[in-house]
């Protein structure tokens, strides 16, 4: 469960996002160097393996310690993605194919731009289908994605159910969360019920309200601090814990996340491409 926040305006491009995983799953910070590979290499990512591109971008990951992909990142380009579970009506696959994270990497690792990118996902989607799981402690997890995609200049939601997806672009500032948002799609493919669960339609506008005020990445920061609008300390649900906040803490007998790490990214033309990462729990403190 997770929340991510794009602002694409004249002044520059921010990003953010909270990474909320299981809580005693470790999230650290990882450097990719530019690579050739050899004519029919293969690349092994989480749960499948699938052909190599002859070069791959440098990127910096923020990622769950087993999985191969990420669950955010950017590369020497300035294409930063977040992805977010979602959840519809479409079954997931039967046989693994690759999860959200392993998407988002290898669009990071072949694009230069937000466009590419969102290019890339689709035509792997496609071809690969997204499937296997990807908890921590429920390895059988497993579950559909959305994006949010920006580079120095623009962005895009790219949202999925099974192997289809729609994509808008991004004007201003957008957040998404564990919820379907692209108009008619979201109507069309969204399980109602687990959505509500997730609480994500009150991080989603709370975030988007916070974000709005946005003058820099302290700003950011402190949207992915938040514990809700009436609150300073973490609230809890029964059900959920404190899922229905940004600066999410692990409880909730139904579904549980704590926030394991945290990312926010400011390009402008006056100071460049500059990226802060936690890659620590619970923002509030970190």
């Amino acid at each position: 469960m997770c929340d991510t926040i794009a602002i694409v305006r004249k002044d520059g491009t921010y990003f953010a996002k909270n990474s909320d995983r299981d809580p005693n799953e470790a999230q650290y910070l990882e450097w990719n160097t530019r690579q050739r590979h050899e004519s029919g290499t293969k690349v092994k990512c989480t749960w499948i393996e699938i052909p190599q591109i002859e070069e791959t971008h440098a990127t910096l990951l923020s990622r769950p310690f087993w999985i191969w992909g990420a669950e955010m990142g950017t590369n020497e380009h300035g294409v930063c993605i977040g992805n977010e579970t979602v959840f519809t009506k479409t079954k997931n696959e039967s046989k693994p194919g690759l999860i959200g994270m392993d998407l988002l990497r290898l669009a990071l690792e072949r694009a230069d731009t937000a466009q590419n990118a969102c290019e890339v996902i689709v035509s792997l989607l496609e071809q690969y289908g997204q499937g296997g799981g990807a908890g921590h402690e429920k390895r059988d997890f497993a579950y559909q994605n959305s994006f949010l995609i920006v580079d120095p200049k623009s962005g895009f939601v790219l949202e999925t159910a099974g192997r289809l997806h729609a994509i808008e672009k991004v004007s201003g500032t957008r957040t998404i969360s564990n919820g379907l948002t692209i108009s008619g799609f979201a109507e069309k493919h969204s399980d109602y019920i687990k959505t509500r669960v997730s609480g994500c339609r009150t991080r989603q506008g709370r975030t988007h309200m916070l974000s709005n005020k946005t003058r820099g990445p302290q700003h950011l920061f402190a949207a992915l601090r938040d514990h809700g609008a009436r609150y300073s300390e973490p609230t809890y649900r029964w059900i959920n814990g404190a899922m229905a906040s940004p600066c999410m803490h692990g409880g909730g007998v139904i579904a549980s996340a704590q926030t394991t790490a945290s990312w926010v990214t400011e390009m402008t033309k006056e100071r460049g491409i500059r990226h802060w990462v936690t890659a620590t729990a619970a923002p509030c403190t970190s």
